[in-house]
């Protein structure tokens, strides 16, 4: 369990803006590991995995995550935490870029790491999207999606 845990705080340590070290991070991943990113319902595995930190790095380049509570259970490590940073770089979306802004981001997150044998063999993370998006100053348009919903009922 102890070691489990180290592996995951080392999992963090190498995704941080200052350390930011890809190779390292993927080793610590299972030969058939994934990243999930459960806000985005989109899953990395291989290479994908360090260019997952790298991109986060390059909207967020001193990102850092404040580990608020850290819970091995044999084979799962859960993480209760808030990822820090400053957007200095794009924001990458579905439909492009969200240009720097500069302000500051502090989004409550959870963390589920599944390892078999001393590795990550899957990484669930959990962050508040609508809260990280809020900060950097993208808020939901409803009065389109109301406006939208309404013009699809009445046509339907």
């Amino acid at each position: 369990m102890e070691s489990n845990e180290k592996t995951v705080r080392e999992a963090y340590r190498l995704a941080e803006g200052n350390v930011l070290d890809g190779d390292g991070f993927l080793a610590l991943f299972a030969e058939d590991g994934s990243f999930n990113d459960m806000s985005t319902s989109q899953s990395f595995r291989g290479e994908q995995i360090p260019q997952v930190i790298a991109g986060l790095a390059r909207s967020f380049p001193d990102v850092h995550r404040e580990l608020l509570e850290v819970h091995a259970f044999g084979d799962v490590v859960a993480v209760e935490l808030r990822i820090q940073g400053t957007h200095l770089g794009g924001f990458p979306t579905p439909v492009g870029e969200i240009p720097p802004t500069g302000n500051r981001i502090d989004v409550p997150a959870a963390d589920l790491w599944y390892l078999r044998d001393g590795k990550i063999e899957r990484f669930n993370c959990y962050n508040s999207m609508s809260v990280w998006l809020d900060q950097i100053g993208v808020h939901p348009d409803f009065k389109s999606a109301v406006e939208a919903t309404e013009t699809a009922a009445t046509t339907a």
